[in-house]
């Protein structure tokens, strides 16, 4: 069996390239999406070999070189300059050093779990050494294969509620898993100073208690994700304290938290009810009856950890064309990759994303500069704006002076971009909020100029691209089970708003709303 001495070289290797074909890979991988990093041979064998020389250690690698690396290989570079994982001939991976961005996961889980130092990390390590790939792979595919519409029936049935999203249309009737009420749906509120009003605060922050059931659901969850690849990072994220949302404004407070103790708590419960249906044990729900027990503890935001998600469907004008037909707009769904924490392989709209600070959390907390950057990361190209891949260097990584030449030349004239918020709610699945959001480009020199830039990052596996005049492929992609409730949920209303503003750019059917 082949040794590889560094992560990088392994994924070389697997690639089938020599040296000078990756080193000329990367190149036109820089090129293409307007990368500052180079690479050449000779650093590139030291990169692989993870020493400058025999007897002198590696050091420092220059940033721009990092973050091309990591924008290629969708790996942090601390990964793909560590020794790989170790893999025996039954497919079984161990040493829990070579995935750096759980520690701050396992510090976390020996205090919620009243552990000594270390036990986490031992535990996660000694579950690595044991589990088998394939099983994995196995069970993520079951879990996959439970469509939206189970999903919501078996949330619906556990809190006994029928106010969640959904509408009814020609041959059509859809319900998500997302409850909202009437003054959180039909916004149409243009993301500006005006109608955004949500409030940083600072609370005492508390690590929960977790039984010994919680505790080896995050064990297991840490295992899973370091076996499969999952990215998995120790950021923070905003948690919604107070909800003050409707047509005069997106209102409330946020304080900030840790994506970790969201992870290990509060995001488990969408495995847990996807194993539950796959298994047809549908009343066993021991995380569910703990952490979400009931809609008023759904509802009771201040009380529990509410991370959120912004989701934005991104309406882009075209002109029009002999072989595709009228003008219209391009409307951009994604699936998801294998490496996302949640919605992995599933269908939503683009850009879709944690509602997170980067540099500044006062400034950050505002739904519209979590869009904005969301696109620059998930169709501009802006990797720099991933926090995923390491600490941010960048003092104001959104500054005017680093965006984007899509973005830049969008914000150059009032006008040329809406962004609208739609809808609100609260998805049952785990507990998160869901700003959904509309991104139309009505300027249609765009198109002609940028959307052969457009591309996804490592989040998604593939784009798709839907006509606005094609109510007939719209219908059918509504109904499809392969969505996301929140995926679903963002789709539907912007596709109801564009209805009401595209103007003869857009013939969709008319979806009404139900169970509200």
């Amino acid at each position: 069996m082949r040794t590889f001495r560094t992560v990088l070289e392994q994924r070389i290797w697997e690639r089938r390239l020599t040296l000078e074909e990756f080193v000329q890979e990367a190149e036109l991988y820089a090129r293409e999406h307007r990368e500052p990093g180079t690479l050449g041979l000779r650093h590139l064998q030291r990169l692989v070999a993870g020493r400058r020389s025999a007897d002198e250690a590696l050091g420092q690698v220059k940033a721009s070189t990092a973050r091309l690396l990591e924008s290629m290989l969708g790996t942090p570079v601390e990964v793909l300059l560590s020794s790989p994982t170790e893999r025996s001939p039954a497919g079984r991976v161990g040493d829990v050093s070579v995935h750096p961005g759980l520690m701050g996961a396992f510090e976390w889980l020996d205090d919620a779990a009243g552990w000594a130092k270390g036990s986490a990390a031992a535990k996660v390590g000694a579950g690595l050494k044991l589990v088998d790939i394939g099983a994995l792979q196995g069970l993520r595919a079951r879990r996959s294969g439970i469509g939206r519409r189970q999903v919501a029936d078996a949330v619906g049935r556990y809190y006994r509620t029928g106010d969640t999203f959904g509408v009814r249309g020609p041959g059509l009737d859809v319900r998500t898993s997302v409850f909202t009420r009437p003054e959180w749906s039909d916004l149409g509120l243009p993301l500006d100073a005006g109608n955004e009003r949500l409030a940083l605060v600072q609370r005492v922050g508390v690590t929960p208690v977790l039984d010994a059931d919680g505790a080896e659901a995050a064990v297991q969850r840490l295992v899973t994700s370091a076996a499969l690849g999952v990215r998995f990072a120790d950021l923070p994220v905003y948690r919604m304290v107070e909800i003050d949302v409707s047509a005069r404004g997106i209102g409330g407070k946020a304080d900030v938290g840790s994506f970790v103790e969201y992870a290990l708590t509060m995001d488990l419960l969408e495995a847990e009810l996807t194993e539950s249906a796959t298994s047809g044990s549908n009343a066993v729900n021991p995380l569910r009856d703990r952490y979400l027990p009931s809609v008023d503890a759904v509802l009771d935001v201040a009380d529990r950890v509410c991370a959120g998600g912004v989701l934005a469907l991104v309406a882009i004008a075209r002109p029009a064309d002999p072989f595709r037909g009228a003008a219209d707009y391009a409307l951009i769904v994604q699936t998801r990759s294998d490496q996302v924490v949640n919605a992995a392989g599933k269908l939503a709209v683009i850009p879709k994303g944690f509602h997170q600070p980067l540099t500044d959390p006062r400034a950050d907390v505002r739904i519209g500069a979590t869009l904005r950057r969301e696109l620059e990361e998930e169709l501009f190209g802006r990797s720099d704006v991933d926090a995923t891949g390491g600490t941010a260097r960048a003092a104001s990584p959104m500054h005017p002076g680093r965006w984007s030449a899509p973005m830049r030349w969008l914000e150059d004239e009032p006008g040329r971009m809406r962004v609208e918020c739609t809808g609100f709610g609260l998805n049952l699945v785990s507990g998160n909020y869901e700003f959904a959001t509309l991104v139309v480009i009505d300027d249609e020199e765009f198109w002609p100029r940028f959307g052969g830039q457009l591309e996804a990052n490592w989040e998604a596996s593939g784009l798709m691209l839907y006509s606005s005049l094609d109510g007939e492929l719209i219908t059918d992609l509504v109904q499809q089970e392969a969505w996301s409730n929140e995926g679903l949920f963002a789709l539907l209303q912007g596709l109801r708003r564009l209805r009401e503003i595209g103007g003869p750019r857009v013939s969709l059917p008319n979806f009404e709303l139900s169970g509200l």
